[in-house]
Parts: C-alpha cells; structure tokens; sequence
C-alpha cells in the first residue's frame, strides 16, 4: 500500500512528530508532504522519507516566522496531488486535515486538535491585539473557520487523540471520532534509580501553558524547589518573574529529560492539554502528576498516580501542593499505568484501524 502522509510542519520532533514517526514504520512504501520542513531537525524514520514541501517552504524567513503565514495555509495544502497513492493519512493540529485526496482515495485524518488558533485558543493567541489588528484578525479567523469546518468534509474517518479532542471534532465538526491515544517511548522512559528534592515541570512558555500559575506558587512555597524546561515567546518575561526556589532551562537533550523526570518529586502541567505528552513520559518513569483537572490530564492521570487541582490557579495548586507526599505514590503501579501508552499499542490500534476502513 502507497501511503501519502500529510503533516503541517515539519521544524522539530515534538508529540506530533513522535506520532509520524511511528506511522510510518507501519507503512514503509509512504511519501510524506508538508508545508515546511526544515532539515536535519527530524528522526531519521523522518528524515529518510521522500518529503513534498508547499510554497510556504520558499517564502521569506518561513523557516523562522512560518506562522506568520496562517491565511495562506489553506491554499497551500490544497497544492498538494495524491496520484498513484492507495490512502491518504493526515496528521493534523492545523490545516493538514484539509488535503484534497483524488476520487476514491480513503483518507484518514488522526487529529491532535482542530486548529487551535481559530477555535478554543483564538483568545488566547489573539486577544491582545487592538484597533485594526484586531479586525484583520478576526476577519481572517472567521475564513479559517468557515474553511476548517468545510474541509473536514475531505476526511472519511477522524482518529482523536484523546477525550477532550473526541468533544471538539464533535463541536466543531459534527463528525464522531474514535479516540486512539498517541505513542510514548516507554522503553526509553523509565528510571533504574528514583529520587530527588525538586518539583518539575516540562512546558513551552506560551500563554495557554499557564507558567505564570507556577511561578506565582512557588514564590510564596519558598521552601520547595521547582525546575521549568523549555523555550519559547514568553521565556525572558518567565525568567524575571521566578523567585530563586526556580530553576529555568530552555532546552534539553532526550537523556538529561529522562534523568529529570527520574530525579522529580512530581511533573506539575498546570495547562489544559489536548492529551500532554509529557505527563505520560514522566508517568513511565514512575513519577506522579499533579495537573489542571480539565483537558489530556484526564486520559492519563488515574486514582493513585497523581493529583488534580481545580481551579486553575496558583491558589488551588498550593493547595494541592500542600497536601502532596512522595510516599502516597507506587512508582511501579504508575509505570503501569503508562504502559496504556506505549508505542506498540498505538501501532496495532492504528493497523487495526486503517483495515477496518477498507475492509
């Protein structure tokens, strides 16, 4: 089977990334087109593939600013041709669900999210812009919309990549989806020896992360130490705001994250995520969450493998904080608990899947 896969972008290996790569390994004869792909930032099983990229890829400073160009995503994978392919795959937090497949080409979008900017996030992302800005703005969300909402017409069978993204292709869509949850390394994520003095937390310093909730509890929990990894707009303004009980990185190799999470009281995920991948690493390596009691966290955190706080402000996390003890928590019962997202698991409900659709 030729499989074409559609993927947004292609700058670096977060979740969404991770998931690709394990789709491809279960169809080897695949090609994989994108809006932009920068070289040399990708998994191999990435970087190996025969890669389309859109006109995005020869703008100005794209490899940079590639988001500036949000009115034009649309027309860009609609650039896309699938002749000579068995199914279209798409692998999608934005645009990339609205690939036109020929007729007769099945098409399977696993969605991470409708896009975000246009719908849960569009305050978040675009309510500070004022005056005219914000018109422009508005006026070109309400296309996104219009155009995000027709195209998922394009798709014949939507996978979710938990409950919460479930809810929204139904809200937003009117389509049912089956939710399948994303792969985790749990071969790589686990810990030999466990222990450690600090709280972590692993999160892009963007609004909707909800940072600024940590960095206001740990400046009055002055007696607890709180580590932040990550990068992104809001990185310098989080510097000045911590208190010296914090410690910020920005970036990271995949071992020294391994041995973070293995030396962690608890990860706090004080966002509301879509799934949050990142509370599935740690929780195979045994460590206790304590998350925002809406979105992914709820798929992942279970009776005894960590905490919820509610609602979402520092206020609640304190309180929670509080009432934490390492002790409380097996970390083999919450290995196991991860095991639910393993990297084989995911492979054979999404082979399982796909024969389902075409039969």
């Amino acid at each position: 089977m030729r499989v074409a896969f559609v993927h947004d972008w292609l700058t670096g290996m977060r979740g969404g990334e991770y998931v690709l790569s394990q789709l491809l390994e279960l169809f080897p004869d695949s090609e994989i087109f994108t809006l932009l792909h920068i070289k040399g930032r990708l998994d191999p099983r990435i970087e190996s593939k025969k890669i389309h990229t859109s006109f995005i890829q020869r703008l100005p400073l794209a490899s940079k600013y590639y988001r500036h160009y949000l009115p034009l995503f649309p027309a860009a994978v609609e650039e896309f041709r699938f002749e000579g392919f068995d199914l279209i795959f798409s692998s999608s937090h934005c645009v990339a669900k609205g690939a036109i497949p020929p007729p007769g080409v099945p098409h399977i979008c696993y969605c991470h999210t409708p896009m975000r900017y246009a719908w849960d996030l569009y305050h978040d992302y675009f309510g500070h812009y004022k005056g005219i800005r914000r018109l422009f703005v508005s006026l070109m969300v309400s296309r996104l919309r219009t155009w995000d909402v027709a195209s998922s017409n394009r798709v014949d069978r939507f996978l979710a990549n938990s409950s919460l993204v479930r809810e929204r292709i139904r809200r937003y869509y009117n389509r049912e989806a089956q939710v399948i949850y994303p792969p985790v390394d749990t071969d790589f994520f686990q810990c030999r020896e466990r222990g450690g003095d600090y709280f972590l937390a692993v999160s892009s310093h963007v609004p909707y992360k909800r940072i600024d909730l940590l960095l206001k509890a740990f400046k009055e929990l002055k007696n607890l130490r709180l580590v932040i990894v990550g990068d992104g707009p809001l990185f310098k303004k989080h510097r000045k705001m911590a208190s010296e009980n914090v410690k910020l990185i920005r970036a990271v190799s995949r071992e020294e994250l391994r041995r973070l999470y293995c030396g962690a009281m608890a990860l706090i995920h004080p966002g509301k995520e879509d799934f949050g991948m990142v509370m599935a690493e740690a929780q195979s390596c045994g460590v206790p969450v304590i998350a925002y009691g809406e979105g992914g966290g709820k798929d992942i955190v279970r009776e005894g493998t960590g905490l919820f706080f509610y609602p979402q402000n520092h206020e609640a996390l304190i309180e929670v904080l509080g009432n934490f003890n390492p002790g409380d928590f097996s970390p083999q019962q919450i290995r196991e608990n991860s095991l639910r997202f393993s990297s084989r698991r995911f492979r054979e409900e999404i082979k399982r899947a796909v024969e389902e659709m075409l039969g």
